[in-house]
């Protein structure tokens, strides 16, 4: 059976509405299965920067660890729900460390290949696909930047650009989702023999899905997503995933979009 920790950790991202994850998180956690779930505890204070250049850090290393710890001694398959985009990065090196030539899948309106040299917020949440594949202050590198596919990105600054320009990660626009495959060929052309997938729910187009923390026009549709990622898992095995992203305005409007990010769930579990 597939486990989930259920992460509401706010402080990594640099939305005015961060606050909402927390809500987005728990109303996630109301529809999935008590035994199989666990709850990790996010500490209340914003925390500090501790010089690392990342804002919150004390905050953010202590979730680290906790989802890291949660993770241990399990070799099942995991699915973190967030919260922020940086409850991943424990848990891609967990399931990294279990396979070795792991591909990861990032979906995400937004790019998230800032340094703390480059970010302008100086958000984890928008560092966290770079804190997989380059050494940092939050984590070690845990895969290779060959076997990184990003995939609905529509929102890079230069200096996220310049990465994907120069051939470090591969990249689908979200208008190649009308063909489940082109997903699915750029995840075996990294040579992988599983796959981890993070899906930020910014990634659908905002027209099907209201609840988000930074909302980017001209996404993916919530039914080509969906296509994608089954099309993905009867080619590879997928070892652990996470969701992030969901920031509804009310308990009404969660309602209103958890239909949608159920079946997303459904298509990782």
């Amino acid at each position: 059976m597939t486990r989930f920790l259920v992460v509401p950790q706010w402080q990594g991202s640099p939305s005015p509405r961060a606050m909402m994850l927390v809500d987005g998180a728990e109303a996630i956690a109301g529809d999935l299965p008590r035994s199989a779930t666990t709850r990790i505890e996010v500490p209340a204070e914003a925390g500090e920067p501790l010089d690392t250049g990342i804002r919150r850090f004390s905050a953010l290393s202590r979730v680290r660890d906790a989802v890291a710890e949660a993770l241990a001694g399990s070799d099942e398959p995991a699915i973190a729900v967030g919260g922020d985009c940086a409850v991943a990065v424990s848990a891609v090196a967990h399931a990294a460390a279990r396979h070795p030539s792991l591909a990861v899948v990032w979906l995400d309106a937004h790019a998230d290949l800032h340094s703390p040299d480059t970010s302008p917020s100086g958000a984890l949440a928008g560092m966290a696909l770079r804190a997989l594949f380059d050494e940092g202050p939050f984590a070690q590198a845990a895969v290779g930047a060959e076997r990184v596919v990003l995939a609905g990105s529509r929102e890079f600054d230069d200096a996220e650009w310049d990465l994907v320009a120069a051939g470090r990660v591969r990249h689908v626009a979200a208008d190649a989702f009308a063909d489940p495959r082109v997903l699915v060929d750029a995840a075996l052309a990294t040579g992988a023999d599983a796959v981890y997938v993070h899906v930020d729910l910014d990634v659908i187009d905002p027209a099907d899905l209201a609840g988000l923390a930074l909302p980017v026009p001209f996404g993916v549709p919530a039914g080509q997503l969906i296509a994608a990622l089954g099309a993905l898992r009867e080619r590879m095995p997928l070892v652990g995933a996470s969701i992030a992203g969901f920031a509804p305005a009310s308990p009404a409007a969660a309602v209103d979009d958890l239909g949608t990010i159920l079946r997303v769930v459904g298509a990782l579990a």
